[in-house]
């Protein structure tokens, strides 16, 4: 019976995040169209929303820990859910993403994206959105921030291995930038798929950077080392063992 309870808690939740987004999306959106402070700030109360609601709603609180940077940096990220993204993009000041270029056209989400300093990429062309993205920021066209990426390229269930992609190694190498990496273990609570929110704590952590200048080979396997060692430690500190 608590099982059903929880799923439908669940349900409203889920119902209430995206009616809010759409709500927040178009209140919003007169000051987001004219300034990329109104874009970021819109997407600040709805993640603040999304925290507050998720502790009320289904027990699910939500921790972020270390020093989030607030510098020019690229931040690397563990990707086990929708909610590692809230999080991060919330405890940074202006956070940007590579996102799919179909989304450019989704109403009001795409034009937000843009107006935050989202790279729209075509499907299968990364390498050209790398190289483009690294022209842009030596000629000072690229909004400045935080560049939110996910070295595994997508939502990795706990548990499951998947190897570190390559193209993170690039951007580190040619954008010539402190790498910030975060753990989490979001994902025993928050799934890659389905409604079901569990009550718990979702924690994501802010590691201590990775400096400029290291060789892509080295970086790459300081990166996932530190990363996966205390993505695991957070996921046990949830209670649940991924080596188990």
């Amino acid at each position: 019976m608590s099982h059903a309870v929880q799923w439908v808690r669940s349900l409203i939740f889920v119902v209430n995040i995206y009616a809010m987004m759409g709500i927040m999306g178009i209140v919003f959106f007169p000051w987001a169209v004219i300034s990329r402070r109104g874009a970021l700030t819109a997407c600040h109360t709805w993640c603040r929303w999304v925290r507050w609601t998720a502790r009320w709603m289904v027990g699910l609180r939500t921790e972020v820990r270390g020093t989030p940077p607030a510098d020019e940096v690229l931040i690397a990220a563990k990707h086990q859910s929708f909610l590692d993204i809230i999080l991060i993009f919330g405890a940074v000041p202006a956070g940007k993403f590579i996102m799919k270029r179909e989304l450019m056209w989704a109403p009001v989400i795409g034009q937000y994206a843009l107006k935050i300093g989202c790279v729209p990429v075509d499907r299968g062309k990364r390498s050209q959105a790398i190289k483009r993205m690294v022209t842009d920021v030596a000629k000072g066209r690229q909004q400045p921030g935080q560049l939110i990426i996910y070295p595994q390229g997508t939502r990795i269930a706990p548990g499951v291995k998947a190897p570190y992609k390559v193209g993170t190694g690039v951007l580190y190498e040619e954008l010539g930038q402190d790498c910030v990496p975060v753990a989490a273990n979001v994902g025993v609570f928050w799934p890659r798929k389905g409604i079901m929110r569990k009550p718990g704590t979702a924690v994501v952590e802010f590691l201590p950077r990775i400096p400029a200048g290291r060789s892509r080979p080295e970086f790459m396997a300081q990166l996932e080392d530190e990363v996966e060692t205390a993505s695991v430690r957070l996921m046990k500190e949830a209670g649940f063992d991924p080596e188990g």
